[in-house]
């Protein structure tokens, strides 16, 4: 089961990411997080995403983020990620997503990455 917890953050939204996010999944995911960026579109919008909930992630999940990531680039937001472990972790390294998204250990790394 999937479950996902958004938290208004003065800087934006964390997210706290839980189960499987997949081709179930993924397009609730990104619905309820594009309308997050929605609804303050005036603003530098950054969004941390919290996995160490996460179990799994295939490659719809990563599309999501994908999406995620491209549409808040356009205001200066940045997607980041953090608490991956196990298959998580070794998707977003084979994938090459760990790449070009910024990746923390922890909650507190990815804030600091914020500026928070």
């Amino acid at each position: 089961m999937f479950e996902m917890h958004f938290t208004v953050e003065t800087w934006g939204r964390s997210v706290l990411l839980s189960g499987r996010l997949d081709a179930r999944s993924a397009p609730d995911f990104e619905k309820a997080a594009l309308a997050a960026v929605d609804e303050q579109p005036e603003k530098h919008l950054h969004m941390l995403l919290d996995f160490s909930g996460l179990e799994y992630i295939s490659s719809a999940g990563l599309r999501s983020i994908l999406v995620l990531a491209k549409r808040l680039s356009p205001s200066g937001g940045k997607v980041v990620l953090c608490g991956m472990s196990g298959v998580v972790e070794e998707v977003f390294g084979v994938s090459g997503f760990d790449s070009f998204l910024p990746v923390t250990k922890s909650r507190e790394e990815a804030l600091r990455l914020l500026g928070e």
